[in-house]
C-alpha cells in the first residue's frame, strides 16, 4: 500500500473518530432533565406552578449558574394534559430519544401511575412532583422513583390531628379517581378516635354538587355530638358550595387540607376552620423560603403558592444529588445518592427514606382566619408537625 493511501486512511480515520466524539463530548457538558406536567389540562394551575418553583429551585440552588460541576443543566418541558397515557409515551420519549438523565413530575396522580413502569423499563430516576397517590411510593413503586411531594398518607395523618377526638362523625368528599380515593383510604386509615361514616365520591368534572351534598347531610345531620365533612379535591369545581345548602341548620362543619391560594378564597367564609397543609408562604421560617418568598414577589408581585414550593423541593433535591455525584448521572450511583440524602427546601430539611423513597417533612396544622388584606383564608399555623411526630406506614413491595 502506498504512503498516501496510508496518510488518507488515517485521516479519513481521525475523523471519523472525532466525528463520533464531538457529540459525545457535548453531551458530557450537558444534563438533560425532563419536566413532564399538565401544562394544559384540569390541573394545569397546578403544573405551571411547579414548573416556576422548579425553575427558581434550579436557579437558586446552582447560585444562578444553571450548572452542575460545570454540565450546563437543560431542562425539556412536556405537556401531558392530564392524560395518563400521554404521559406514558412522553416520558419514554425523553428517556429514550432526548436522552433525559432523569425526569420529574407528573402534576397527576393518575398520570404518575401510569409512568412508573417506563422509568423501570429504562432504568432511570423518575422524581415525583407533585402527584400525591399513595400507590406511587406503595404498592406501585419501583426503586427508580423517588418523591419530594407529599403523599396522601402524610395529607392524611396531619389532617387527622385536627379532627380525630372521640364523638366526631366524619363523612368524606372525594373525586372518583386515584388521587380521591387514596387520599380518603390513607384518612381513613388515619382516624382511631372519631369515626368515618359516610364515603362520597363524584367525578373529577363536576360542577353541581347538590346530589351528593345532599347524601352527605342525609348520613350526618341526625347524628350525635360533632359532625364533619372532610374534603379532599384538587382541581376544578368548587366542592365548597356545599355550604349553601345551609349546613349550620344540621350542625355540621367543613373541614379540608391546604390548597392553592385562588381555591383557598372559598375558604374565608369558613373562619376557624382547621386542617393540615403540604406549604403556605407565610408559615415556614427558613433562608430557603424567604429566597423563595422574595424571588417570586419580584417576578411576579406576588407570593408563592403550594405547588410552587413543591417544584422548588424537586430542584434542591435534583441539585443537591448531582453535588453529591459530582455530576454523574448514571442511575445507580444516583439511586445510592439519593436514598436517605437530606436536602434544604422551603419547607425546611426533606429526606427521601430509603424504603420507597418518599420525601419525609413537615406538615402544618392551621385554623383559617379571614383577614380583610388577603383574598383567600389565612391558614394561621396552630402547630408544625414535624415529620419523626408522623408515622407514615411502608406500603411497597420491595
Amino acid at each position: 500500500m502506498h504512503r498516501r493511501h496510508i496518510v488518507a486512511i488515517a485521516a479519513l480515520a481521525t475523523l471519523a473518530a472525532s466525528a463520533l466524539t464531538t457529540p459525545a463530548w457535548a453531551q458530557s457538558n450537558e444534563i438533560k432533565i425532563a419536566h413532564i406536567y399538565s401544562k394544559t389540562g384540569p390541573l394545569e394551575a397546578y403544573g405551571k406552578q411547579t414548573q416556576t418553583g422548579f425553575m427558581m429551585g434550579l436557579e437558586y440552588a446552582t447560585g444562578g449558574t444553571m450548572a452542575v460541576n460545570g454540565k450546563k443543566l437543560v431542562v425539556i418541558e412536556k405537556d401531558d394534559q392530564g392524560k395518563p397515557d400521554l404521559g406514558k409515551s412522553l416520558l419514554a420519549a425523553a428517556y429514550a430519544d432526548d436522552k433525559a438523565a432523569l425526569a420529574v413530575g407528573p402534576t397527576s396522580s393518575g398520570v404518575a401511575l401510569a409512568m412508573l413502569p417506563v422509568a423501570e423499563e429504562y432504568k432511570k430516576i423518575l422524581l415525583v412532583e407533585p402527584a400525591v397517590a399513595d400507590s406511587i411510593t406503595g404498592d406501585k413503586w419501583n426503586k427508580y422513583i423517588f418523591r419530594t411531594g407529599r403523599n396522601s398518607s402524610q395529607d392524611a395523618i396531619s389532617n387527622a390531628v385536627a379532627l380525630d377526638k372521640p364523638g366526631v362523625s366524619i363523612a368524606t368528599l372525594a373525586q372518583d379517581y386515584a388521587f380521591g380515593r387514596d387520599g380518603v383510604k390513607a384518612f381513613k386509615d388515619s382516624v382511631k378516635k372519631a369515626k368515618v361514616v359516610h364515603e362520597e365520591y363524584l367525578p373529577q368534572n363536576t360542577t353541581d354538587f347538590t346530589a351528593g351534598a345532599q347524601r352527605l347531610i342525609d348520613k350526618l345531620k341526625d347524628l350525635p355530638g360533632r359532625k364533619v365533612i372532610w374534603i379532599v379535591w384538587a382541581g376544578a369545581g368548587n366542592p365548597f358550595k356545599i355550604a349553601d345548602l345551609d349546613l349550620k341548620r344540621y350542625g355540621i362543619e367543613i373541614a379540608t387540607g391546604g390548597n392553592i391560594l385562588p381555591a383557598m378564597a372559598s375558604y374565608k367564609q369558613f373562619p376557624g376552620m382547621e386542617g393540615a397543609t403540604y406549604y403556605y408562604f407565610g408559615i415556614p421560617k427558613n433562608p430557603v423560603n424567604e429566597a423563595l418568598v422574595a424571588a417570586h414577589y419580584k417576578q411576579f408581585k406576588t407570593p408563592p403558592d403550594f405547588f410552587t414550593a413543591g417544584g422548588f423541593s424537586a430542584a434542591m433535591a435534583v441539585v443537591t444529588a448531582l453535588k453529591k455525584t459530582g455530576g454523574d448521572t448514571g442511575t445507580n450511583k444516583l439511586i445510592s445518592t439519593m436514598e436517605g440524602m437530606s436536602f434544604d427546601t422551603p419547607k425546611g430539611p426533606m429526606t427521601f427514606r430509603k424504603e420507597d423513597h418518599q420525601a419525609l417533612q413537615s406538615m402544618y396544622h392551621f385554623k383559617i382566619k379571614a383577614d380583610p388584606a388577603f383574598a383567600w383564608g389565612v391558614p394561621e399555623l396552630v402547630h408544625e408537625i414535624k415529620a419523626s411526630e408522623m408515622d407514615i406506614p411502608v406500603k411497597n413491595k420491595r
